[in-house]
């Protein structure tokens, strides 16, 4: 966990926590702490928050049966753990994570384990957009606004409806920018999800 103090008036601090870009070295690895020492009760409410039914979360003894012999711990759950555990150390400064490639559950997880994480540094790469936006070099715009709602993002009517790679709006959009003059747009839509009777 990596942690800052910054004074933030006569005998006031602020902790601050999170590395910037620059701070990153490839062949790094960050040990997060504290670990997690999971129970049963995080195991079966995360089961019931994320509605996954399978029973070798929950049912003892069902879970007996198996191969495990006992419950084990639903692994999403794992995984967001893991994610959380690393936010102090790799994205407390970051905008969102953008995504996960290669992850592996190696070994099942118990209710009175304790999880501990590492994240490593494998490479690392710059926007391609954001840069040129804060330089100047391209001008851009937020479509944050239409007719009736101002910039509330809960009163948005506008919905994008998915077309095998992209998204399309179904009304026009008024955006706060520099209109005609924007190279690029950035535009909140609710996303239309299709539902069929069961």
């Amino acid at each position: 966990m990596i942690q800052h103090v910054r004074e933030t008036g006569p005998n006031r601090y602020r902790e601050s926590f999170g590395r910037y870009f620059e701070e990153f070295r490839v062949g790094d690895v960050y040990e997060h702490r504290p670990g997690r020492t999971i129970t049963q009760t995080d195991n079966v409410w995360f089961t019931l928050l994320t509605m996954n039914t399978h029973p070798m979360h929950f049912d003892e003894e069902y879970a007996q049966a198996s191969e495990f012999g006992r419950c084990i711990v639903a692994s999403p759950f794992t995984v967001a753990l893991m994610v959380g555990m690393s936010v102090t150390d790799v994205s407390q400064k970051a905008i969102a994570n953008l995504g996960w490639r290669e992850i592996r559950l190696t070994a099942p997880l118990y209710a009175g384990d304790t999880l501990y994480a590492e994240s490593e540094v494998l490479e690392k790469r710059e926007s391609a957009w954001l840069p040129r936006f804060a330089s100047g070099e391209v001008r851009g715009g937020i479509g944050l606004t239409e007719p009736n709602a101002g910039t509330d993002l809960q009163a948005i009517r506008t919905v994008a409806r998915r077309d095998v790679e992209r998204y399309y709006r179904d009304a026009p959009l008024m955006c706060i920018g520099e209109g005609t003059n924007e190279m690029q747009r950035i535009i909140i839509a609710r996303q239309l999800v299709e539902r069929h009777p069961v």
